[in-house]
This record gives C-alpha cells, structure tokens and sequence, in this order.
C-alpha cells in the first residue's frame, strides 16, 4: 500500500495537467499513488490522463460525469489508500521535494496535518507566501490564535500546502461540502483542525499556486447567493472558535473571530503589483537545465556537485530567511580551516567580492557570525612571499558562528545528511567504503600536485 495518496480534481484542464503531473511523477518521494479524477472534461483531459496511467502503475484514473470539484474530492478520498492525503489543482504544480518534506515532517514530530508555505503564480512572476513565521509544532489552540490573524488568508484555507491522515478523515466521517462554491475547502480544514492535537508548520514553499479563478460575482454567482454562503462559512468558522476557547477565552476574542465578516469580502483576490518582492519565475530555487544534466568532463561533473549543494542549502535559506550565500558561508565558517584571505574566500566559496560582503553585512546584522579579535602578527620567518601571505591574512577580520545561527546549523545537518543519500543512493555498504577509501586516495594526490 503506498504511504501517501495524491488526489487531483481535473475539469478541461488539457493545457496544464501535463506539467501538473510531471511536477507528481518527478518527485524525489517515490512511495505514493496518483488518483485522477476526470470530472467530465470535454475536452482531452481525460486522454491525456489514460495516456499517463499506461506509463505508470501508481496511477489510477477515474471518468465520471461533471458534479463539481467538492464531490470530486469526495470520490478521491474514498478511492485513497495511503496514509496521508495530499491535494493538486490541476492547474498548479509541485516543487521536487514537496511529499518527501511533508512526510519527513509528518513522521518525525508525530502530527496529525502539515502545513506549508507556497508560492503565488501571476504570469512569469512568483511570490513566496506564507503566514506563520516560524517553522515547528502547533497545537490546534496555536493554530486557531494565528489564523484568527488573518482568517480569509489562502494559507489556512486552501487543501493544497497541506497534508492530511486518512484516518482522521475516515474516523470523523469527513468531506467536502457539496452544497456551496466558495470555502469549501476552508470549512473541511476547519473540521478536520477540531480532530487534531498536533500540526506542524513547514517553512518551505513546495506548491506553485496560479491565480486562476475570479471573485463570486465574476463566477456569475448572485449577491443573495454570496450572502447566504458566506453565512454559512462564518457560522463554521464561529462553532470552530467556539469549540477550540473555553467560554471565557472566546469571549475575549469574539471581535477578532467577527473579523472573519470584513477580510473573507476580498475573496483572495491579487494583482501582480500588490506582490511584495516578486521575482521572474524559474529564480526562486536552484535548477539546472537538461543540457548541463547531460554534459560530460570535469567541469560538468564539478558544475553538477554545486548546484546540488546549492538546491538542498535553497532549503536551509528559506526555513531561516536567509539566502543561499549566507548558508555556503556558515557552512565555510564552521568547518575547520587555515585563515584565509577574502580572495581565498570568494574562490573556495564560488561567489563575488560582492556577495561575500554583503552576506557578511547580513549574518553580522542577524548576529549569526561574530569577528574574532585579531591575534598580533608574529615575528617575521620563512620567505619573503610566506611573510606576504602571513601579513595579508593578519590583515583579514575572521570570523566565527555564532549561538544565533544554531537553527540554521543543525538544519545544516539533515542536508548534509541528505547529500549523501543523494550521492550514495543504490550502493552497497562495501561499495561506499571503497569509494571513500578511493575518494581520500585522490583528495591526497590532488594535495600534493597542488604543492609542488
């Protein structure tokens, strides 16, 4: 049985899904089962779906009539067989990791949902977002106090950035509400948070989100129609808060729970300007096209180490908002080397005297690297280019990693961890030790060519 059932809602969706379920297919978590769920395209949607489940047994494809996107999902969850339930549009996509650090996340803290920042899509721009900033464990009363913040945000409502147990669904007999169009999806995440203890915010973006669909009126719903749904997600959504606070505590809080009245009118809506620090699509993570994948040489090979180093520190940077320069330079500095000079630096790190300095301006800023005092230049010995060398590196401030960076560090770890992986994948343990044993043969070699 696999651990996670991925369920994608399609309705004439032929110009995205291919890149919706490549986005499925491509991810690095391989234990999962696709259900796709034809909901009467007349278009070739469903082609396109069949073509796909002949290539790959994980994939389960259901045709039915049109009922809507909420019965859709219904049928899915019905049809799911894993553990967990992650949800697609079929007009978005996911990142690579996406299901391996929602299960990671999952399983590691023992919670009953996950949830995860995402990245909002108008045309070739994307934006990070997210509301809850600092990554870790909540309890349902944690998560209710920070949505109250901002009730109408996708973040909370959406089924998309999150992870759910099946058996929670089963258990609690939960499903979507087929009777309203609008927060559906937010009145089922409402019930399924009144039957958790635990939730864990994942500081990662892992879903492109396209800003697709239109305000209630611009779906040609009526003004007595909008009024009466959106009673009906405020009457939830006030049991909801009235079931996680004591009377008391909710007492307190009743004008912020009636905020939900004023922010749920905006329906979300965006325009590409209102985005704050929005970036080309395709800059926000470290990617390599397919010709690099494919060259060959040493250049190639040395090319390709890097960017996988410089993907997994991408992740490193966004759960500490920092960047990924900052990360190759705590990494550089908490390992145990020779003071070098600043030009050293740049080229050992592979970045800019530019670069180098501002991420020692930023980590300087957050207190996450300190200057050492400086140690008295010692008395004058060796040749005349070793004195050169000892007093150009006197003349360069050093510096150490501090407590504020212990976050950041022991993420560090876990990436690490997972380079190797990466790198070690379908070798025997005889296998990695030769290699090792060959690898430190070759990193003496290249020591000793480059003293001589």
């Amino acid at each position: 049985m696999p651990l996670v059932s991925i369920i994608v809602p399609i309705y004439n969706a032929e110009k995205t899904i291919d890149r919706c379920i490549n986005s499925i297919l491509n991810q690095e978590y391989k234990d999962f089962e696709l259900i796709l769920l034809n909901d009467g395209s007349t278009d070739a949607s469903g082609l396109i779906c069949d073509a796909y489940a002949e290539k790959d047994k994980r994939i389960r494809v259901l045709h039915k009539e049109n009922t809507g996107v909420s019965h859709t999902r219904n049928l899915g969850i019905a049809m799911a067989r894993g553990e967990y339930l992650q949800f697609l549009d079929s007009d978005d996509w996911i990142t690579p990791d996406a299901t391996r650090f929602f299960v990671r996340a999952a399983m590691e803290n023992q919670c009953d949902m996950v949830i995860a920042d995402f990245y909002r899509v108008i045309g070739e721009r994307v934006s990070q977002k997210g509301s809850i900033e600092e990554e870790g464990i909540m309890t349902r009363v944690d998560y209710a106090v920070k949505m109250m913040q901002k009730p109408a945000d996708f973040y909370y409502g959406v089924l998309w950035n999150k992870l759910y147990k099946r058996s929670i669904i089963e258990n609690y007999q939960l499903s979507m509400d087929n009777s309203i169009s609008w927060c559906e999806d937010f009145m089922f995440n409402l019930e399924y948070v009144r039957h958790t203890n635990t939730i864990y915010a994942l500081k990662i973006p892992v879903y492109y989100y396209v800003k697709t669909k239109g305000s209630l009126v611009s779906q040609g719903i009526s003004m007595k129609k909008t009024i009466q749904m959106k009673r009906t997600v405020f009457a939830c959504y006030n049991d909801f808060y009235k079931d996680v606070f004591d009377d008391m505590d909710y007492e307190k809080r009743r004008g912020q729970v009636y905020r939900f009245l004023f922010d749920a009118a905006s329906d979300g809506s965006v325009s590409p300007l209102s985005i704050p620090g929005n970036y080309r699509l395709g800059d926000e993570r470290t990617r390599v096209s397919e010709g690099v994948l494919e060259g060959e040489g040493i250049f190639f090979d040395i090319y390709r180490e890097r960017k996988l180093q410089e993907k997994l520190f991408d992740i490193v940077a966004l759960r500490n908002d920092i960047t990924t320069v900052d990360v190759k330079l705590l990494y550089y500095l908490s390992q145990p080397h020779e003071k070098c000079t600043l030009k050293e630096m740049e080229d050992i790190l592979n970045i800019s005297k530019k670069e180098l300095s501002l991420s020692i301006q930023r980590l300087l800023a957050r207190e996450m690297i300190a200057v050492l005092e400086k140690d008295k230049v010692r008395a004058k010995s060796g040749t005349k280019e070793k004195q050169q060398e000892d007093k150009q590196k006197s003349n360069v401030k050093e510096y150490v990693v501090t407590q504020e960076a212990e976050n950041a560090m022991s993420e560090m770890l876990f990436v690490l961890c997972d380079f190797e992986q990466i790198q070690y994948e379908n070798f025997t343990q005889e296998e990695i030790e030769i290699y090792e044993r060959l690898n430190e043969k070759r990193k003496r070699n290249i020591q000793g060519a480059l003293r001589t």
